[in-house]
């Protein structure tokens, strides 16, 4: 079973991603934990993209796709694998699809959490970090015990730059420009498939095996 995940950032597409993985034994797969894996084992695709990350430069289309296939060739994807972060263009799904069918391949389901750009302001703007211990909590779904400080370790807690609604409105639009035509393109190829990411997320998780069994 191979499944793409689609949603704008704070629609919890990871946090769904990650629940498929585990009740289907499939791996789940993100570009940055891809990069990251292939610098730390120095292989030469790892080497290749830390050329660029080091210029602070994007790693390229075809280098990002490449890594991605060498990392569907493992044995642990030999039953499908949940897709997130990648692709994020149409020219990306594109290749994606291209390399895929060279291998007699194809994606299974292009799954959409849908969750309006007001509801993601409201979510991620409640989040609050430790920077000191990494803990996270929101102030209305996971509030502290106490307003303000870490459970784990009583530090101050803060609104990250990212979670701020300016910021989160910045990356929504940049979403809504470069990610959102992917639904139209996985509707034409005829896997899309859309649930409703402001239910409780047991309740999406749900609604996704539905798709899925």
């Amino acid at each position: 079973m191979k499944i793409v995940m689609l949603g704008a950032p704070g629609a919890g597409k990871g946090t769904q991603a990650k629940q498929i993985a585990k009740k289907f034994d499939i791996p789940h797969i993100s570009t940055g934990d891809i990069f990251r894996a292939n610098i730390k084992n120095n292989t030469e695709l790892g080497k290749k993209a830390k050329e660029f990350m080091d210029q602070g430069m994007l790693v390229p289309d075809s280098l990002t796709l490449e890594l991605i296939m060498d990392r569907f060739a493992q044995p642990d994807c030999e039953n499908g694998y949940v897709l997130d972060g990648f692709p994020r263009t149409i020219p990306q799904a594109e290749a994606l699809t291209k390399a895929l069918a060279e291998k007699g391949e194809n994606i299974d389901f292009a799954i959409n959490v849908e969750v309006p750009d007001e509801s993601i302001v409201r979510r991620m703007s409640g989040r609050r970090a430790c920077l000191s211990c990494g803990a996270t909590y929101h102030i209305k779904y996971n509030a502290p015990v106490k307003e303000g400080i870490c459970d784990t370790c009583g530090s101050e807690l803060v609104l990250r730059e990212d979670d701020k609604p300016e910021t989160v409105l910045k990356r929504l639009s940049v979403y809504h420009d470069q990610t959102q035509p992917l639904i139209d393109y996985y509707n034409r190829e005829g896997v899309l498939r859309e649930v409703d990411g402001t239910k409780d997320m047991n309740d999406v998780f749900q609604d996704i095996l539905a798709i899925l069994c």
